[in-house]
């Protein structure tokens, strides 16, 4: 499938969750098993030769493609929720949003010290959601080697955030 024939998979929902934003739309994707397939080997392709140990899947529509991504490469899958939905020592981090706060958790032991972790999430936006996860898993011990998005929007320059990890969008706006 080619990106132009994906693209069209997404639906723009202006003033959602707020006045101002354009909200990228993904239920339409998700209901289609040739987009789904296609978007998620579109993910793994460039991390494919890279020794991934975890997808780090984010709450909650990172959870949708990070447990067939971790499946094609053949990784554990960890999730980062949002605060309380996580038993057990956590690692909390607060991170800045294109509309506001909110807090991320992780599972202190799920991260291993030296694990390899490629991160995803289903948008990369202003980056505070992928600088905090990233922040998480280097205090876990962990290497992230990438992080991996299905829409990147690039006017707001999110990959800023990233630091030197590599960044791969599927689509960009």
């Amino acid at each position: 499938m080619q990106l132009a024939e994906l693209k069209t998979y997404i639906h723009d929902v202006p003033d959602f969750p707020k006045k101002g934003i354009i909200f990228k739309d993904i239920s339409p994707l998700l209901a289609s098993a040739k987009a789904r397939t296609a978007a998620t080997a579109l993910l793994a392709k460039p991390f494919e030769k890279e020794q991934v140990d975890v997808v780090l899947g984010i709450e909650s529509r990172g959870f949708l493609f990070g447990l067939p991504l971790a499946d094609l490469l053949h990784a554990r899958f960890v999730m980062v929720r949002k605060s309380g939905k996580l038993p057990g020592k956590l690692i909390t981090k607060e991170y800045a949003l294109e509309y506001g706060t909110d807090t991320l958790e992780l599972q202190a032991a799920a991260i291993k010290p030296g694990d390899k972790v490629l991160l995803h999430d289903d948008v990369l936006a202003t980056g505070g959601t992928a600088a905090a996860a990233i922040a998480m898993v280097e205090q876990c011990g962990g290497i992230v080697v990438g992080t991996s998005f299905l829409i990147e929007l690039d006017f707001l320059n999110g990959r800023a955030h990233c630091g030197s990890t590599q960044v791969h969008a599927v689509l960009n706006y």
